[in-house]
């Protein structure tokens, strides 16, 4: 589904939700607040964009839906759908190593930089979902 009712929600589990990449104009909410913190999201076709009280969390080119984003202090699991390939880059820890599974398969160890950017390639063919899971290694 990759209309996310409001541009970011709360789920039941207590994960959050956001984007949808089938909008054509630049749609944003700010200050939503979950648990004492505000998250604001920028999303449309070409770009979606995740912010934690002012700080960077997500950002995808073109836009994607997240679906169940859940922030550990050993990682990031979250499922993003898209209608084609997409670069994502999350915030994690500054120059640490992490694994990044997409659907369940190793892809592979990635190091942050001095920034804490990590940096992603989903591949898709056509309007598909994937899994993804970022653990510090």
């Amino acid at each position: 589904m990759p209309v996310i009712e409001g541009l970011i929600r709360r789920e039941a589990d207590g994960t959050i939700s956001f984007g949808d990449y089938t909008l054509d104009t630049k749609s944003k909410v700010s200050d939503y607040e979950i648990n004492g913190d505000l998250y604001k999201v920028k999303t449309f076709k070409e770009i979606t964009k995740l912010e934690k009280n002012g700080m960077f969390v997500y950002e995808s080119v073109p836009g994607t839906a997240v679906m169940n984003m859940s922030l550990t202090d050993n990682g990031m699991t979250f499922t993003v759908e898209s209608d084609c390939d997409s670069q994502i880059t999350v915030e994690m820890e500054p120059e640490t190593e992490y694994t990044i599974y997409i659907d369940g398969q190793n892809a592979g160890r990635m190091k942050t930089n001095l920034g804490g950017k990590l940096s992603l390639s989903i591949e898709n063919k056509g309007i598909e979902k994937a899994d993804i899971e970022i653990k510090k290694a």
